[in-house]
């Protein structure tokens, strides 16, 4: 056996007694349903702001993150800014969602829908999204875990056989302590996380011989002008009136402006998910809303993007335009430049691998950060899911009297199911997986229009925000894979492809919602259920509602926010392609010593954290909330 494998070995082991022993401990307390789905609504402010920013991560960002930067290039590193964008969806929704969980004692975002429109369909497209999220999310993630064990352990232990373990692993855990095991070890694993990005970016830089050496093979790499050099560092442009992947190829990339706006659009689907509500839920208070949104998200998810993922997503291009490369140096881009059927090979498990021979357990323990961040999305995903389930379908429409021990036996029952069902799709039907799993974000967003309605739109109507999310939902899977594969099941092809118009898939789910929702409330403006809809309304405006000297801020409040969209995400990012110098002119032509569209995004980085702090802390849209002697009228 040799040394990686009993390193590998010897620190998972640690990690699942840490799993089990938070899984007993919390197991034990759980005396109610509320104990088991949402930690008795009583996790603490820390141990929330670092498993929602762990749950923010997830295992795409670790595995998936640092490979399409090696491919897209800066113009893909915007997604980078998704630490401001992800939050922004929490900023607006959590702290109000909290308020009406705590005042109606919801447990599921699914029961608030269903009795703030007073309509059950709402409920079940809200259980169907999370169940769409969870099953291919998870399977994906353990996927990637499984290979990076297989490729560490040099095919010791296999790719399938390490998946089930690890997802055993995660299903114990959960099984026995449910909200209150998942966010304990969820603390733990956001830091593992980090620090194993931090030391990957380490390890990147140190290979190239320091960040002035990253920097000077990036500009003889750009300075070939043409070709992959070029695409990597310059915005293919706004728009391209394409018919989509699979049908006609995008010039240049396909990572335009509008590319990486709508798939920004997608991120902000994690904090709008079910999954991120319940987790809102379990808390004790509100004040580690905004810290985890400004702070653990914003500025330091940031700058671990900016400055050390892109060391290890770009370090094979910037590795192989290095002519004075050391021999150790030139096999670790080997490495990561190797092709494996036409796609190249994960580039986080490529640079965990360049450790193994001369540190077997650094390597281990950078393998064992990354599994983490599959994890805590896992459990997560999993546990509040099988919640839903429980709460949402079994006690709503079977058994309305069922007590805490059944409740939490359906739900055991349903993450078992969950489980398997996600398992077994990796393992025997991973295409089917992938286009699933490819609809997971763009789904969550969905439902944004629908938490606009709870939060802070009351002439949104019940039947507007069903409408909106059916139409978004069909739309986004018609522009995915697995809208075609369905199509053509039925005997007739689409006339476009994977987002056609170099638009994301929730970027055009999100339009038809959006209008469907606005003509649907537009037609059921004389709804008589508005009265009911206002008393929520009052009730936040009485605790959460802007004062009368914020209120005169809103118009400004907007105008920032979509001024910020505009330049770091939208059409005005293809400003920072030649901006701060031309990006083939090299380190003397680069006006800030490092590639133009770098230090665009990392400027625009900046003045995010600068845009969240005054939504959370100035705006008070994350911290805490008033106590309220009596309603106040809706304003």
């Amino acid at each position: 056996m040799s040394q990686e494998v009993v390193w590998l070995l010897a620190f998972g082991t640690l990690l699942l007694a840490y799993c089990l022993y938070w899984g007993i401990a919390a197991g034990s307390d759980s005396a109610s349903a509320q104990d088991f789905f949402v930690a008795g609504r009583q996790t603490p402010a820390w141990v929330f702001v670092l498993s929602a920013t762990a749950l923010s991560l997830t295992g795409w960002m670790v595995l998936g993150h640092p490979s399409m930067l090696s491919l897209g290039g800066f113009p893909y590193g915007e997604v980078a800014l998704g630490a401001i964008v992800i939050p922004l969806a929490g900023i607006l929704f959590l702290k109000r969602q909290w308020l009406l969980g705590q005042r109606f004692g919801y447990v599921t975002p699914g029961a608030m829908f269903a009795d703030y429109y007073q309509g059950e369909l709402i409920r079940l497209l809200t259980v169907s999204i999370a169940l769409v999220f969870a099953i291919p999310f998870v399977g994906m993630q353990l996927a990637a875990s499984g290979r990076l064990i297989q490729i560490l352990t040099h095919g010791a232990v296999g790719a399938y056989p390490a998946m089930w373990v690890l997802g055993f692993s995660v299903f114990a855990y959960v099984y026995l302590g449910g909200m209150r095991a998942v966010t304990a070890v969820g603390a733990l694993q956001c830091l593992l996380m980090l620090a194993g990005m931090i030391g990957l970016g380490c390890i990147a830089y140190s290979q190239l011989g320091g960040f002035g050496a990253f920097n000077s093979a990036l500009a003889r790499f750009g300075a070939q002008g043409s070709g992959a050099g070029s695409n990597l560092f310059e915005i293919p442009g706004v728009i391209q009136f394409t018919a989509g992947l699979g049908q006609q190829a995008p010039a240049g990339g396909i990572w335009t402006a509008s590319m990486i706006l709508t798939y920004s659009f997608a991120l902000m689907g994690i904090q709008s998910s079910p999954s991120f509500s319940m987790l809102g839920f379990s808390c004790r208070d509100t004040r580690g809303f905004a810290s985890q949104q400004v702070w653990a998200t914003g500025a330091i998810v940031g700058l671990v993007l900016l400055f050390f993922a892109t060391a290890y997503g770009l370090g094979m291009h910037a590795l192989g335009a290095s002519p004075a490369a050391a021999p150790a140096q030139l096999a670790a881009a080997s490495a990561l430049t190797a092709f494996n059927g036409g796609q190249p090979v994960d580039v986080t498990t490529a640079f965990i691998q360049s450790m193994s021979s001369r540190h077997p357990w650094a390597s281990a323990l950078l393998a064992l950060c990354v599994v983490t961040a599959v994890q805590i999305a896992a459990a997560a995903y999993v546990l509040t899911t099988a919640s839903m389930f429980s709460t949402d379908v079994y006690r709503r429409f079977f058994r309305p009297a069922a007590d805490d021990r059944r409740q939490r036996m359906v739900a055991r029952a349903a993450m078992a199911v969950i489980f398997i069902v996600a398992l077994t799709m990796a393992t025997f039907t991973p295409l089917a997986q992938w286009q699933l799993g490819g609809l997971a974000l763009s789904f969550s967003l969905q439902l944004w229009p629908v938490l606009a309605g709870v939060c802070w739109l009351p002439w949104i109507s019940r039947q507007a925000a069903t409408v909106g999310v059916c139409v978004g939902l069909v739309v986004v899977v018609l522009t995915e894979p697995v809208g075609a594969s369905i199509i053509r099941f039925l005997g007739f092809d689409l006339p476009w492809g994977q987002w056609p118009w170099t638009i994301h898939s929730a970027g055009w789910g999100i339009f038809f919602n959006v209008l469907a929702c606005a003509l649907v409330s537009l037609a059921t403006r004389a709804d008589d259920s508005r009265a009911h809809r206002d008393i929520y309304h009052q009730y936040l405006h009485a605790r959460a509602g802007l004062s009368p000297r914020k209120r005169v801020m809103r118009p400004a409040v907007w105008a920032l926010i979509l001024g910020w969209m505009f330049f770091a995400i939208g059409p005005g990012a293809v400003l920072g392609n030649d901006l701060f110098g031309d990006p083939a002119g090299g380190i003397t032509a680069w006006k800030l010593g490092i590639p133009s569209l770098w230090a665009w995004q990392i400027i625009w980085w900046a003045l995010g954290v600068f845009v969240i702090w005054w939504l959370a802390y100035k705006m008070e849209f994350s911290t805490s909330v008033r106590e309220a002697t009596q309603l106040a009228p809706v304003i």
